[in-house]
């Protein structure tokens, strides 16, 4: 079974926010009404735009998406 989007995320909270994933992973751990069991790149994108003014740009997460399915795929 696949890991949800934000069990993945959370491998990059940290206390030294020196980039802006660990900003993204830190925040959604803070965000008590995430999608916490989704893997649907829809649900997220759409969640994050109306709710996520923590992300400077939607980059940040199609980067961390991007990251997110290539480890989904190693995994088999």
């Amino acid at each position: 079974m696949a890991k949800s989007f934000y069990h993945f995320i959370l491998r990059y909270r940290g206390t030294d926010e020196k980039d802006e994933m660990t900003k993204f992973a830190n925040h959604a751990y803070h965000d008590h009404s995430f999608p916490k069991m989704s893997d649907s790149y829809d649900e997220l994108s759409r969640y994050l735009e109306m709710n996520g003014d923590y992300l400077p740009s939607m980059t940040v997460f199609d980067r961390a998406w991007e990251l997110y399915i290539q480890l989904e795929k190693e995994r088999g």
